[in-house]
């Protein structure tokens, strides 16, 4: 979801960006006009997570998943180990990657529960000798989320933390300090699909496995100022107004308040009744993805046309588990998650 004041000044500058006679999507990424925009893109993003100046900001194309990929072919560095912390299905496509790269440890796994739980660091078994240590932050299919950063501070060899953070980013408070390297496709909470968003440690950069091509090298990118090749310049566009909105917001502190308050109208609903359930240990909830079950799942057709025809849309759970799933990003009005409730708690005594 998107802000409607986002898409409304998208709405007004989409034939004409700011008396320039062209609109974004015309644009040469090298012109001034466009530069201006990815720059201030930038600035507005390291402003708002605090990005030291030691890091860099690529803008690429490929989605997260290209960085299933990328990002062992960057960080082994002569290294055949990575650690993995495998917490859903996310995690799993991210470590099928890595393994044509290098031996992957499963460092961590909650797939015995199906997935339910995020491990605590204390039950990881990392190898000291990784090149990195990577673990998705939100699983936005089965609605497990770390609300903990890891801490690698005692490692002996500076092993790198890296996170797969596409449907959580900006969501709350970020020490990118934590990191070796971040990665995000857009689409899930900070602008339209297309863009993918790396923070990288320059001291992480420049020395690929053999044979990386060039445009998977985070290095040639970041010399380039993410222009190595065309970048998906609309994106970048709508995820700098996004910032902006986010500014306006009050920053990451306070998106995180509406966060909270989101996420606890529902899970509190849910745990109050037992026509629904969500099976997700309570400290590991999502606050991005709420996946619960009704009790009786023949009802389960039903609820979702009686929510479409309430304006309550994209409600069905992902295919991979079923039941249902609320997504509740950073621009979901809170009036949308009370109009979710309401109707949950109508249907549920309609059908008790």
């Amino acid at each position: 979801m998107l802000p409607a004041e986002v898409l409304k000044q998208a709405r007004n500058e989409i034939l004409n960006w700011h008396d320039s006679g062209m609109s974004i999507m015309e644009m040469s990424h090298r012109g001034r006009e466009f530069t201006s925009v990815v720059q201030k893109t930038e600035a507005d993003l390291r402003e708002l997570a605090s990005i030291p100046e030691n890091y860099k900001v690529l803008f690429l194309s490929g989605g997260a998943t290209s960085q299933f990929s990328m990002v062992p072919m960057n960080l082994l560095r002569k290294k055949k180990n990575a650690d993995y912390i495998n917490t859903g299905i996310w995690s799993k496509k991210a470590i099928k990657e890595a393994q044509k790269y290098c031996h992957v440890n499963i460092a961590a796994s909650s797939e015995d529960s199906g997935y339910t739980y995020a491990p605590t660091q204390d039950q990881w078994a990392l190898d000291q000798n990784a090149a990195y240590v990577h673990y998705t932050s939100n699983e936005t299919i089965g609605g497990v989320e770390f609300n903990w950063t890891p801490d690698l501070s005692y490692s002996k060899n500076n092993i790198p933390l890296v996170a797969d953070m596409s449907s959580n980013i900006l969501s709350r408070p970020l020490d990118v300090t934590k990191y070796g390297l971040i990665y995000a496709g857009a689409q899930k909470n900070i602008g339209p699909a297309g863009l993918t968003i790396v923070i990288v440690r320059e001291d992480l950069l420049g020395e690929t496995v053999q044979n990386t091509p060039s445009v998977f090298n985070y290095k040639i990118h970041a010399d380039n100022s993410s222009m190595y090749n065309t970048p998906p310049t609309y994106a970048i566009y709508i995820t700098g107004l996004v910032l902006e909105w986010l500014n306006k917001k009050g920053g990451l502190k306070e998106i995180e308040k509406i966060n909270i308050s989101k996420a606890s109208l529902l899970y509190d609903l849910i745990d109050t009744t037992d026509f629904y359930n969500c099976s997700v240990e309570k400290s590991d909830r999502s606050r991005m993805n709420v996946p619960f079950t009704l009790k009786n799942t023949d009802l389960d057709t039903e609820f979702l046309k009686q929510a479409q025809d309430c304006g309550l849309i994209q409600l069905r759970g992902h295919r991979a588990i079923g039941g249902m799933r609320a997504s509740i990003y950073n621009a979901m009005p809170i009036e949308g998650v009370l109009a979710l409730v309401s109707f949950m708690k109508e249907f549920a005594n309609n059908h008790a």
